[in-house]
């Protein structure tokens, strides 16, 4: 984990930073960017669903067998390293970060993210990530379930087809051919059952700051960010001193 970095004529402190939104809205590309820029710990949540995911699938559990699941969870070991200045995500020990990414994984995390167990065990461990402070975290219940007393929370959005768009070409790069038509169809019905579930639902916390992102270049995305965290700083709303960035 980064623990110190600078940048020219720029303070900011220890603080923890919920970044939520929908699929596609640029949360992780902008969680991590921005933590480069702090010398934060950059905290993808949302591949630790995958990778509990992932288990799932590969233990061939069906949507049926939430018990099997519950009871997968309390004997998976979930770990997110810097390896050569990057995140990795390790399950069991094993490098995932690539194949948590898969399309298959998009179908099925969702119902899996839904099940009490698996979300309390995330969280407990998404809290002893971020005990120290200095936390970029992002998901889709950050500000409003996992940590609802952050110093600050973004909710990023934009709409479906930017968002589907977004993605596909995230999937063609890796050399998964889809049409664009159904990867917007699933985007979207990601959102109806993130939006619908009955625990941790998708919403926008009251006091989170709303970006949309569908006319916003990643750059763009984490500089409003800066500004609002340079902000927090300067009202000393948190006591907790770290580093200046050159």
């Amino acid at each position: 984990m980064p623990k110190t970095g600078k940048e020219k004529g720029e303070e900011t402190r220890r603080l923890i930073i919920a970044i939520d939104g929908p699929a596609g809205s640029g949360k992780s590309t902008t969680a991590k960017l921005l933590a480069e820029r702090l010398g934060y710990h950059y905290l993808d949540t949302g591949a630790m669903y995958r990778a509990v995911t992932l288990k799932v699938i590969r233990e061939g559990i069906s949507r049926g067998e939430k018990d099997r699941v519950a009871e997968l969870v309390d004997r998976t070991r979930i770990e997110l390293r810097y390896v050569g200045g990057k995140m990795r995500v390790f399950l069991d020990g094993e490098d995932v970060t690539e194949l948590i990414r898969s399309p298959e994984v998009d179908r099925e995390i969702s119902w899996v993210s839904q099940i009490p167990q698996v979300r309390r065990r995330m969280v407990q461990l998404q809290r002893e990530m971020a005990r120290e402070g200095g936390v970029i975290a992002e998901g889709r219940d950050m500000g409003t379930v996992v940590f609802p007393d952050a110093d600050l929370k973004i909710y990023l959005t934009a709409t479906a087809e930017e968002r589907g768009k977004r993605r596909w070409l995230e999937l063609r790069k890796r050399g998964i051919q889809l049409t664009l038509e159904e990867v917007v169809d699933e985007i979207k019905r990601r959102d109806r059952m993130d939006i619908s579930r009955k625990i941790s639902p998708l919403r926008k916390a009251k006091d989170a700051v709303l970006l949309n992102t569908t006319d916003l270049s990643v750059r763009d995305q984490v500089e409003a960010i800066a500004r609002l965290v340079r902000r927090i700083v300067r009202k000393g709303k948190h006591s907790d001193m770290v580093r200046q960035r050159t």
